[in-house]
């Protein structure tokens, strides 16, 4: 839409008509999911019973509330630890590799961005089944071979980890890479020309320019990580993470506590993206 054009009364109806139904669309099954999360009933669904905040705080025999349910606090306490590790390790190989695909003189960059992409091409359950088939086929070897059963090539939690990390690093990597196309070279040369080093110049000069970029990677892969199914279900072992356990529960029968938990997530990643807007901004 070109704004300096004039535009219709009839047109600018149906503009703002849009706007408010994309935005109902996809916001109405958040809020209902968040209102249903303080039904008094034992279905998680309409009519409305009343207010309850058993959902969240009740132990009781027929209703056991979100903070006193030890499997759904297990699987959130699993999918945060493999958010941080995967957080931990998608930022630092990201911003690497933002570096890297910078460089002018590097060989192959083209060939090696391409391949950098793949992952975000390749559909998630593919690439789940691709690094079980993998990690089964690398742990057999070791183990028939030379007789060393390794970890690390069993479904479980450092699989999950390598599994999200696969593909999120490669976000991190447009993320902050995106920001340093905008970086002047020139405040690199003049602070290695007043006698910084290279180290010097990359941490008070290169990185504080993309610290906002970088902070908001690192949000970017935390809430994916935390939130992914796809390639999770095929490499998760007896820890399930949240998005295991909920998909677990609801088909074997929805619960009012799936839509406390609901709740709680969409509380907790608005706080994140909030806290990460702020952030930026104040860094900017």
């Amino acid at each position: 839409m070109i704004r300096t054009l004039p535009t219709s009364k009839t047109y600018n109806r149906f503009f703002k008509f849009y706007v408010i139904l994309y935005f109902t669309f996809l916001f109405a099954p958040l809020v209902v999911t968040c209102v249903l999360a303080f039904n008094d009933s034992q279905f998680p669904s309409l009519p409305w019973k009343g207010y309850t905040l058993d959902w969240f705080t009740a132990n009781l025999p027929d209703r056991v509330g979100i903070f006193h349910d030890r499997i759904n606090l297990d699987s959130i306490w699993v999918s945060f630890r493999v958010a941080f590790f995967v957080t931990l390790l998608s930022t630092t190989v990201g911003t690497c590799g933002a570096f890297l695909f910078e460089q002018e003189d590097f060989r192959f960059k083209q060939l090696l961005y391409f391949l950098m992409l793949a992952p975000l091409v390749i559909p998630g359950v593919i690439l789940g089944i691709s690094i079980l088939l993998l990690s089964n086929t690398l742990g057999t070897y070791f183990e028939t071979s030379w007789g060393v059963d390794i970890d690390l090539f069993r479904p479980g939690f450092w699989l999950v980890v390598l599994g999200q990390f696969s593909f999120i690093a490669t976000l991190v990597t447009l993320v902050v890479s995106a920001r340093l196309k905008k970086f002047d070279r020139t405040l690199e040369e003049a602070a290695l020309n007043l006698g910084a080093n290279r180290f010097e110049v990359i941490w008070h000069i290169t990185l504080k320019f993309l610290r906002p970029a970088i902070f908001g990677a690192a949000a970017l892969a935390f809430l994916m990580s935390f939130e992914n199914f796809n390639t999770t279900l095929f490499l998760v072992g007896h820890e399930a993470t949240l998005p295991i356990n909920l998909y677990l529960q609801v088909r074997d029968g929805s619960t009012p506590v799936i839509n406390a938990t609901s709740f709680l997530l969409i509380v907790g990643t608005s706080l994140v993206a909030l806290a990460n807007l702020y952030f930026s901004r104040k860094s900017e």
